[in-house]
């Protein structure tokens, strides 16, 4: 049965724990002045932050490393564009200035 909370509503759930970690779990919900409940909602929040951030990360990697085949693909079926495109477009560009300063173009 749901329970409106301050944020969002919270669901029961029920959990068995291992006495140490129940004993555990008190001992920091006193001492930090919460409640085991809140300090487990708190502990799952983090963990399923982590999951979700090393979701991201495999994504990552898992994309990279699609580029990388399709690079070497590219690689097989045209070869390496030797020289340095911008450096060229440049070149040109900085040559076309230097006409229209020198009024030749």
């Amino acid at each position: 049965m749901p329970v409106e909370g301050m944020m969002s509503t919270l669901h029961r759930a029920q959990l068995l724990l291992e006495s140490e970690q129940h004993q555990a779990l008190a001992e920091i919900a006193e001492q930090e002045g919460r409640s085991i409940s809140d300090l487990v909602r708190g502990i799952v929040r983090r963990y399923l932050e982590e999951k979700r951030q090393e979701a991201e990360y495999l994504n990552a990697l898992q994309a990279i490393e699609r580029l990388t085949q399709i690079r070497a693909t590219l690689q097989e079926e045209h070869g390496i564009l030797q020289g340095d495109p911008l450096d060229e477009v440049r070149a040109e560009w900085e040559e076309g200035v230097e006409r229209v300063w020198r009024g030749d173009a």
